[in-house]
C-alpha cells in the first residue's frame, strides 16, 4: 500500500526505521529484528541506503521481506553513487519486488571523496530523482531538515530547496532527529508559510546510551536540550537506569507531538526491536485513541 494513501486514512502514523548490515552474514540478524518490528503493527518500515549503495541489494532484500511480513516498505534511494542508467535499473527491481514507495534523498558524500565525484552531473540533488520515480508510479518521500540542512546558508535557503523537492512532486516529508519539539513547530510554521502542505513524518531517535549524544550531534547539528543532557549525565554510569530514562524522554516527546496534531511518528529504531517496543507499549493506548478518534 502506498504511504500517501494510508496518510489520507489515518490521523495518526506511527512507523520505523531499520538499516541493512554492511556484511552479508549479518543480513538473517537484520531480518530478525525487522519482522519483530512488524509484529508491532507500525504503518510502514523505511530501510535505509548505505553511502554510496554500499548496502543497494540487502536494502532491495530487506525491503522484500518486510513486505512478505505484510507490512509496507519505504525503500530508500540516493543519487550518490547512482548514475540515471543504475537509478533506471534500480526502479525495474524495486517494482519487480512490488515495492511502491520509495524515499528520495541525495545521499551523505563518503569521506574523502568531493561532491564532484560522488554525483552523476544529472543527479545533484534528491529533486532530480524525484521525478524519475514518480514517473515510474512510486510514491516518493524525501527528507527535510526542522533545524535546517547543514550545508545550507540559511533557513531562507533551507526552505527554497525544499520547495524544489515539493515542486518535484514528493508526496510526504520525514525529518532528520531532533530533541527539542519546539525546533520542529518552528519549522513546520515556517513550511506552512511557504504553502507546503504534505505531511510531514517527525522523525526521532531514542537515546538509551549516553555515548549516543555526542555522536548524534556530530551526525545531525542537532540541538539537544538541557534536560536531555542531564539525564545523560546523571545516569552515563548507570545502564539500566540510562535506558528507562531514555525510553520515558522519548515517550513524554512523543505524546507532545501526538498531542500537538504531529500525523506521524517515525522511530529511529537502530535496529533494537525493544526500544521500539517499550516506546509502543507507552503509546498503545494513545495510538489506538486519536484512530479510533479518526474513524467515527
Amino acid at each position: 500500500m502506498k504511504i500517501k494513501d494510508i496518510a489520507s486514512q489515518k490521523k495518526l502514523l506511527v512507523s520505523m526505521e531499520v538499516f541493512p548490515p554492511k556484511k552479508q552474514d549479518a543480513l538473517d540478524s537484520v531480518v530478525a529484528a525487522a519482522q519483530e518490528l512488524t509484529q508491532l503493527q507500525p504503518d510502514f518500515i523505511s530501510i535505509t541506503y548505505g553511502a554510496g549503495g554500499t548496502t543497494k541489494v540487502n536494502t532491495l532484500e530487506i525491503s522484500q521481506k518486510i513486505l512478505s511480513f505484510g507490512t509496507p516498505a519505504l525503500s530508500h534511494l540516493t543519487c550518490v553513487g547512482n548514475t540515471k542508467e543504475s537509478i533506471s535499473s534500480a526502479i525495474e527491481q524495486m517494482k519487480l519486488h512490488n515495492i511502491q514507495n520509495v524515499l528520495a534523498l541525495r545521499g551523505d558524500i563518503p569521506q574523502g571523496v568531493t561532491a564532484q565525484d560522488a554525483l552523476s552531473p544529472d543527479l545533484q540533488h534528491a529533486s532530480d530523482l524525484i521525478p524519475l520515480l514518480k514517473d515510474a508510479g512510486f510514491c516518493v518521500g524525501a527528507a527535510c531538515y526542522p533545524e535546517g540542512h547543514p550545508e545550507s546558508e540559511d533557513r531562507l535557503q533551507d526552505l527554497e530547496n525544499m520547495k524544489y523537492k515539493i515542486d518535484a512532486g514528493v508526496d510526504f516529508l520525514t525529518t532528520q532527529m531532533f530533541f527539542d519539539n519546539n525546533m520542529l513547530y518552528s519549522y513546520l510554521y515556517r513550511l506552512q508559510s511557504a504553502g507546503i502542505r504534505v505531511p510531514v513524518f517527525a522523525g526521532i531517535m531514542p537515546v538509551t546510551n549516553a555515548s549516543q549524544v555526542s555522536r548524534m550531534i556530530k551526525l545531525s547539528s542537532a540541538y539537544v536540550p538541557a534536560k536531555l543532557l542531564a539525564i545523560c549525565d546523571r545516569f552515563e554510569k548507570q545502564p539500566e537506569a540510562m535506558y528507562q530514562a531514555g525510553i520515558a524522554y522519548v515517550t513524554d516527546q512523543i505524546i507532545d507531538l501526538i498531542s500537538n496534531g504531529i500525523q506521524g511518528i517515525h522511530i529511529y529504531t537502530m535496529n533494537k526491536p525493544q526500544v521500539a517496543r517499550d516506546i509502543i507499549n507507552n503509546i498503545s493506548a494513545i495510538r489506538d485513541a486519536v484512530n479510533t478518534t479518526q474513524e467515527k
